[in-house]
């Protein structure tokens, strides 16, 4: 597990190339398979390669959505906030879940923020994806995960790059790795 999340970078920049229907159910098993609170399973996901879709999504947010555009394939991740107030986390697992699985088909992909942002000044971006893609209100939306064939390369991490000063032992001022 280590070397896949040492490997795993987010992914901005995609070959053309579609996903095999194998590998795309793969994706969803896993993100199916995900823990919830209480096994609510309060999250939905919503597979879209329909390039006219995800050119209308990669304008989702003010910024940082425009690479989008040129992803085959996007999972929303969304859920029926009314099943649990841990909708947030329990997508949040889905979502990174299925970038897990990603990288382990060697596939690239990225998180892109929708809860909590804005498409325009007076329009959400939870709300223009539940628009353009007939959403109830509900539904909300955690994320779009943009999924593809990497067409860059980036450095893995390594171990160096751990924050061991992160973690505490016992007490909040004991560090655990010394």
């Amino acid at each position: 597990m280590l070397d896949l999340l040492l490997r795993r970078r987010s992914t901005r920049k995609f070959k053309g190339d579609k996903i095999p229907k194998e590998k795309i159910e793969n994706l969803l098993k896993c993100a199916l398979l995900s823990p919830s609170s209480r096994t609510t399973t309060p999250w939905l996901f919503t597979v879209i390669d329909n390039p006219e879709i995800i050119s209308k999504l990669s304008i989702a947010k003010l910024t940082g959505s425009t690479f989008l555009k040129n992803a085959p394939l996007v999972i929303v991740v969304s859920a029926e906030h009314d099943k649990t107030d841990m909708w947030v986390e329990d997508t949040s697992i889905a979502s990174t879940i299925i970038q897990l699985a990603a990288e382990k088909q060697d596939l690239g992909s990225c998180w892109v923020q929708i809860r909590g942002r804005m498409q325009s000044d007076t329009v959400t971006s939870d709300s223009f994806v539940k628009e353009l893609l007939g959403m109830p209100d509900t539904v909300s939306i955690e994320a779009l995960i943009a999924i593809g064939y990497k067409d860059e390369e980036k450095t893995p991490y390594t171990e160096e790059n751990l924050k061991y000063d992160k973690v505490s032992y016992n007490t909040f001022n004991e560090k655990f790795f010394k």
